[in-house]
C-alpha cells in the first residue's frame, strides 16, 4: 500500500523542461517536492505528496481530515 501525505504549498520555483520545483509544509516541516503533476497548484493550495511529487491538489478540509485519520495533529 502507498500513502500520500497532505501538505500546503509554501513556495513555487522556476519551471524547467521537466520539473516545477516547489516547497511544501507537511505537518510543520518543509520539504522540497516536484509540482510537475499539478502544474496549476498555487502557493497556499493543499496537495497530496508521494515519493517527492505532489500528485493532486485537494481542499484544505480533505487535507485536515486525512491527517486526523492518520492520527496526526492537523494544526499546520
Amino acid at each position: 500500500m502507498c500513502v500520500a501525505i497532505p501538505g500546503r504549498v509554501v513556495r513555487i520555483g522556476e519551471l524547467s523542461t521537466t520539473s516545477i520545483p516547489g516547497r511544501v509544509s507537511i505537518i510543520g516541516t518543509e520539504r522540497d517536492v516536484d509540482l510537475v503533476m499539478v502544474p496549476d497548484a498555487m502557493v497556499g493550495d493543499y496537495v497530496l505528496v508521494h515519493s517527492g511529487y505532489a500528485i493532486k491538489v485537494i481542499p484544505k478540509e480533505r487535507a485536515v481530515e486525512t491527517l486526523v485519520l492518520l492520527g496526526i495533529d492537523a494544526a499546520d
